[in-house]
């Protein structure tokens, strides 16, 4: 058998906004990607064929690009089943850092800042890219500020991943697919009792707990990854793939694992 090639993204590859709230348009219209080929040892492609992969996510609970990539990942992972296992642990990044607490209409916010035309160009377009991974997509509701969402994520993962990647699932149906609020209280609490998060009344009425491991882990992730955009895929500390990546993209680089 001759080597094996790994596509490898360089650079940012995601798009990422500061200010944040151009973050879903630029995203949406920028999927191209910069690779470079890696050349892979035989041998080591069937090394530790039932080994552990480790896979970190980086990404925003209002970001649609990466729930795709999530659902792109999960794809993958499952064409390995039998023969390796999976670790998804979720990290947090801010599109809008200072995106209201309160949150705002999320198509006329959209409109305000692009433009009805580009919105309207852009909604049809993630909505078949949704529907292309089974789920559906919807502009209605609120958006804004996503640290609430984080801190419980956070929690979630102190009490173990599967809890962590369900609330995850949650939060990004509610959002995305059924036009919920992200930093509804009530929303969070009823996501974090369906995935079994305990101690989640708690969290949301004390506003500080978490909150600076959140944004300790969101700076110094961005420092020593060089992320600015979401989804980010970290696999074993080793591959670094930046966007909703296709399916067989994740399976090659699982292939070397």
């Amino acid at each position: 058998m001759g080597a094996l090639y790994v596509l490898r993204a360089i650079g940012a590859g995601a798009e990422g906004d500061a200010a944040g709230v151009g973050w879903e348009v630029a995203q949406a219209q920028s999927q191209s990607r910069v690779f470079e080929t890696v050349s892979v040892p035989p041998d080591s492609v069937m090394a530790a064929t039932k080994g552990l992969v480790r896979v970190d996510i980086v990404s925003d609970t209002v970001c649609p690009w990466c729930f795709i990539g999530k659902r792109r990942l999960e794809t993958a992972i499952k064409k390995f089943q039998g023969h390796k296992s999976f670790e998804v642990r979720w990290h947090p990044f801010f599109l809008n850092p200072d995106a209201s607490k309160e949150g705002v209409n999320k198509l006329e916010m959209y409109k305000q800042k692009f433009g009805e035309q580009r919105v309207q160009q852009m909604v049809p377009m993630l909505t078949q890219t949704f529907a292309k991974e089974g789920l559906s997509y919807t502009m209605d509701g609120q958006t804004g500020n996503t640290l609430n969402s984080h801190r419980l994520i956070a929690l979630a993962g102190q009490q173990g991943l599967d809890k962590q990647d369900k609330l995850v699932e949650l939060l990004f149906t509610a959002y995305f697919t059924q036009g919920q609020f992200i930093n509804d209280k009530q929303v969070l609490l009823s996501a974090a009792e369906e995935a079994g998060v305990e101690g989640a009344q708690h969290l949301l009425d004390t506003e500080d707990e978490l909150k600076s491991e959140v944004l300790h882990e969101v700076k110094t992730i961005a420092q020593a990854r060089g992320v600015t955009g979401v989804p980010f895929f970290i696999i074993n500390d080793k591959y670094q793939l930046s966007g909703a990546q296709q399916p067989d993209t994740f399976a090659k680089v699982f292939e070397t694992l």
